[in-house]
């Protein structure tokens, strides 16, 4: 198994915007041609527009973009920008009077980040689909939909630290499968070769790393309010040949890769969603597929933190360890 750079995957473009003051940004996934698209959602509180074009009970048109954004539901608006960009170059569902491009798209709450009353627009997710076809490709960190990313958050945001997004992707012959996360969850991040908790809740001092779960077991007080600024989005790339349905069971295999990675995780104040997307026309076993698809995500989910600077007063990964 050889790992690859995320922007080698073929038949996918990726763009990114953020507005750093505000602490908010935009990732939108755009394929030229047209993808396939499962989605599994486990967390109490996701924030999406249009995810029903993704269920097996809908039509089996491809869709043209995914985009993972801030601004909580307020960044939806998002979408709008990536329709016209692709509008204008033609790409849609063509419905004879004219080409709907077919979008769809979830957030992170990072309205606790930087300012609340900046979000995620019409004009950023135009910008982001322009970036997309201007060949920038992915970056890893405060970039995009991780701009405003954190972790660590039962107690609030004083004890919390910087996250991001980040990626990862192996080749297996001529299958290549990949994925992007942005990791803004309520709970511990942890390596999942070791075990070791690398990010997270933080001392009353921000020195040093607590565990979330501990901290819950010590209490049996109802929290009130836990939406301070959560919700994990990953996106399974893969090129091969799988239908609705079973791209949904491999982003259902790729959750897998959040229990490994994240704890607590699919609260009730998490909005935590994976999506799968089929690019080619290469036969491969869908169960392998989403083993691997844990496996990538929990990667991704790594280096997003490792990626992340210190940023808005929180500290990242590699001031605390």
């Amino acid at each position: 198994m050889e790992i690859i750079n995320i922007n080698d995957l073929k038949n996918i473009r990726i763009g990114q915007i953020e507005n750093r003051e505000a602490g908010k940004g935009v990732t939108v996934l755009i394929s030229d041609k047209g993808m396939l698209a499962g989605l599994d959602v486990r967390g109490g509180g996701p924030a999406s527009r249009d995810t029903q074009l993704l269920s097996p009970l809908t039509n089996t048109h491809p869709i043209n973009a995914i985009i993972l954004a801030g601004g909580s539901a307020f960044g939806l608006g998002a979408a709008d920008g990536v329709m016209k960009y692709l509008e204008e170059k033609g790409i849609g569902y063509d419905t004879g009077f004219a080409k709907v491009p077919l979008v769809v798209q979830s957030d992170i709450y990072d309205l606790s980040v930087g300012r609340s009353d900046i979000r995620p627009d019409r004009e950023m997710g135009y910008a982001a689909a322009e970036a997309a076809f201007s060949n920038t490709g992915f970056r890893s960190g405060n970039y995009g939909a991780g701009c405003g990313a954190s972790v660590g958050k039962i107690t609030g945001m004083d004890r919390a630290m910087k996250s991001g997004i980040g990626s990862y992707a192996v080749r297996i012959k001529e299958f290549e499968i990949g994925a992007i996360s942005v990791v803004n969850a309520l709970g511990d991040i942890y390596d999942h070769k070791n075990g070791q908790q690398i990010a997270g809740l933080l001392d009353v001092e921000g020195k040093k790393l607590c565990n979330t779960l501990e901290h819950m077991e010590r209490s049996t007080e109802i929290i009130r309010n836990k939406f301070t600024g959560n919700t994990t989005l990953s996106i399974v790339i893969t090129n091969a040949k799988f239908n609705k349905a079973q791209l949904c069971k491999i982003a259902g295999l790729a959750h897998d890769g959040y229990a490994r990675s994240i704890n607590p995780v699919h609260t009730s104040a998490d909005g935590d969603s994976i999506y799968a997307v089929s690019t080619g026309d290469l036969e491969v076993d869908k169960d392998l597929a989403g083993t691997l698809a844990a496996e990538v995500v929990s990667e991704a989910i790594l280096d997003a933190v490792k990626s992340a600077e210190s940023a808005y007063g929180f500290p990242a990964w590699k001031d605390i360890l």
